[in-house]
């Protein structure tokens, strides 16, 4: 990681997690292959099995992130963020060019590759705030990662009304837009993406504060899936559209009520002081030690989070040193630590994550680029619904899994005892005995 100054205060994280949710849904651009495939179909002639292979290229490229994973070790978010949006502008650029037919005669294996580039700025833009936030809350990782990969995951919903009530199904404007926006929206968030410190305590309102963005998130869904059905039946108005696009942008900016309430109604956080009968117990005798001493002492879980983003250079010295004079026994990674690439190969977990992923997932996004195929064959003409129905079960699920493996993780006894060897609370000789 590099040495990088930390945004300090208990505000810029709420801050980054509101500028992720705008840039989560501009990672969601790979859910929009359905809607413009049948324009790259027709201008180029295709057929069915030409479109399915382009439907590889969009999947290839949006889960290709072993990059952008040893890059946000290394580098800022802005520098990731970066990547992704001139990969972002290349790849959509030509795909706009050719639908609109501005460029004649570009080559199949251009476009193909082209739809790499463009859907691999999902997997810059992604592990960018998704790290970033991560790290910012690290009591609260899987909360945040499910919120965070919810509204990823409802994007193509955001999308299908835009494509909808604001582009009247226009697939040269929609990628137009996919071309110019996403970067343009991604370099506006880019400042404020940034690493802070994290909490060196469980604030009381963090909960709430949490509770809160997955509520925005649910109501934001519904929203999006009332309001496609509604377009769907009945014929709006210019108006019309354009104020139900101006809610769903107004829902997608409540996250950044925390911030704004932190500012205007700062917590105020009261020392407690244990009472005394006499004031002569404030003051020691000389070599004598009181029981207050080790609770005045800071704790060595507030040094690691108070130094959450120290040189890593400095730490690996530092423990190579302890491990040399025989003081720490250096051991491999627990779960829910930071693994190394080489360390992870050789877990049986890691290939079970794998297999999983490439199961599920791979079902998923397969259905997903035949979507426009599957809906004209059922005989629909307007598949823009079953995007969306698409969209909000994914939303529905990933939001899910974050908080219920987050309650897993809290509910589990084992933590205790990673909590005592990683967090340095060994300061008896029984919580020694299970570290070592």
């Amino acid at each position: 990681m590099p040495n990088i100054v930390l945004k300090a205060g208990s505000r810029p994280p709420w801050v980054g997690l509101a500028a992720a949710v705008w840039v989560l849904i501009a990672a969601g651009n790979g859910y929009n292959f359905p809607l413009y495939s049948p324009s790259l179909k027709s201008v180029l002639g295709l057929n069915q099995q030409q479109i399915t292979i382009l439907g590889v290229a969009n999947d290839i490229g949006e889960n290709i992130g072993l990059l952008p994973g040893i890059a946000c070790n290394k580098f800022p978010p802005w520098a990731l963020l970066s990547v992704g949006v001139v990969f972002c502008f290349l790849g959509y650029g030509v795909l706009w060019l050719t639908v609109t037919q501005t460029v004649i005669g570009l080559p199949y294996w251009l476009i193909w590759v082209a739809l790499v580039v463009a859907t691999n700025s999902t997997t810059w833009f992604g592990t960018a705030v998704l790290v970033t936030n991560m790290r910012n809350f690290p009591l609260s990782r899987g909360t945040v990662s499910g919120i965070l990969k919810g509204y990823a995951g409802i994007a193509a919903a955001v999308y299908t009304v835009i494509y909808k009530l604001v582009l009247k199904e226009s697939d040269s404007e929609l990628l137009l837009i996919l071309t110019l926006g996403i970067p343009i929206l991604c370099l506006a968030m880019m400042y404020f993406i940034r690493p802070c410190s994290p909490a060196s305590g469980v604030d009381s309102s963090e909960h709430v504060h949490f509770i809160f963005s997955q509520v925005a998130s649910v109501l934001l869904a519904l929203y999006l899936l009332i309001t496609t059905i509604i377009s769907g039946v009945v014929s709006l108005s210019d108006t019309v559209s354009y104020i139900l696009v101006l809610i769903m942008v107004i829902i997608l900016m409540s996250p950044l009520a925390i911030p704004v309430k932190m500012t205007l109604f700062p917590a105020e956080h009261k020392r407690h002081v244990p009472p005394s009968d006499s004031s002569d117990h404030l003051v020691p005798k000389e070599g004598e030690s009181t029981p207050t001493d080790s609770l005045l002492t800071p704790s060595s879980s507030g040094t690691n989070l108070g130094s959450f983003y120290e040189n890593e250079d400095a730490l690996d010295a530092g423990m190579l040193l302890a491990v040399g004079e025989g003081a720490v026994k250096k051991r491999r990674p627990r779960r829910g630590e930071d693994f190394k690439i080489r360390e992870a190969l050789i877990k049986a977990d890691f290939w079970l994550l794998w297999v999983v992923s490439f199961l599920g997932v791979g079902a998923g996004v397969t259905v997903l680029n035949n979507l426009a195929q599957i809906g004209v064959a059922f005989g629909l003409e307007d598949t823009t619904l079953l995007l969306t129905l698409f969209s909000f079960c994914n939303f529905v699920g990933r939001i899910g899994s974050g908080a219920i493996s987050e309650h897993f993780v809290e509910n589990d006894p084992s933590n205790l005892v990673d909590d005592i060897c990683t967090n340095g609370h060994a300061h008896d000789l029984h919580s020694f005995c299970i570290c070592s």
